[in-house]
């Protein structure tokens, strides 16, 4: 058992500690800006509950993030109130953010002038594999650091993996939302396609989706998208706010991203129609108003 700390109770990160507590067996003290739900979470999983970042880090050895951005990160991890101000020398800090290599790359140094360790691991998965513990964690950081983590992170993951150095997680998660958009995208052409053309649609993907066509996308929302009914899973906004993050590191790196840019103006036009919350399956909507 260790003890550990997690910042930021989304609805990611409530069940994610949560997991910890329960299948890990750790002794898990967390924070949350809002300390109503830091309390309901301690109350629900008989854990603690810390009012600052720094005093729920104070003598851990892993300490988890979950929250919004690059400077949500950056607002509980840095400064006096921080949780790298509260980390003991040798502890780990593991950031499961969607945020930019680049603030990955720097809270790797920021720790490191602490003698604290530190892992990107980004997740995907969505709310219900946050709930039901069988995330994907794509990391980036040292192979020793990564191989002390993993046995914790397993608590609420079926996949966990090392991408390379520390930056190397946030673009892998990078690389995986490139994917998901291109294949909505398409999955919600091909959907409007075949209702415009009169086709059973529950017939058409019980036959496709065996085929190459198929694929998670396929086999888990396309009855939602057909009922026109989009509350089950990652939201609009924060599907943009990982789009921008690619965009942004593709300016950088060079990568052309036609379809992905796209698609990210797509989303926007969901925006406009007040989806904001709808899940990302929502592009089908767009195609029909």
């Amino acid at each position: 058992m260790a003890k550990v700390a997690f910042i930021g109770l989304g609805v990611m990160g409530f069940p994610m500690a949560g997991h910890l507590k329960t299948k890990g067996g750790h002794d898990v003290t967390v924070y949350n800006r809002t300390p109503a739900k830091a309390a309901a979470w301690a109350e629900k999983f008989s854990g603690h509950a810390a009012p600052t970042p720094a005093e729920a880090a104070a003598g851990a050895d892993f300490v988890f993030v979950c929250v919004g951005n690059d400077e949500d990160l950056r607002s509980v991890t840095l400064g006096e109130s921080g949780a790298l101000y509260g980390m003991k020398p040798g502890s780990v800090l593991i950031d499961n953010t969607t945020a930019s290599a680049e603030v990955a790359r720097e809270l790797y140094a920021a720790a490191k002038e602490k003698g604290v360790d530190f892992i990107d691991a980004p997740v995907s998965g969505g709310q219900a594999g946050a709930e039901n513990g069988i995330l994907t964690v794509m990391c980036g950081g040292d192979e020793a650091v990564f191989e002390r983590a993993r046995p914790v992170i397993d608590a609420y993951a079926r996949m966990v993996g090392l991408m390379g150095p520390a930056g190397s997680g946030q673009l892998t998660k990078m690389v995986n939302q490139i994917c998901i958009a291109g294949l909505v995208q398409g999955l919600a052409e091909a959907l409007h396609f075949g209702k415009r053309a009169g086709l059973d649609i529950e017939k058409v993907v019980e036959v496709i989706s065996k085929g190459a066509a198929g694929s998670w996308q396929m086999e888990n929302r396309h009855k939602t998208m057909n009922a026109g009914k989009y509350d089950f899973g990652f939201a609009v906004d924060w599907m943009r706010k990982d789009l921008g993050i690619v965009l942004t590191e593709a300016r950088r790196n060079g990568a052309k991203l036609p379809v992905t840019a796209v698609v990210d103006q797509f989303y926007g036009d969901v925006q406009a129609m007040g989806g904001n919350r709808w899940d990302t399956s929502s592009l089908l909507a767009r195609l029909e108003k």
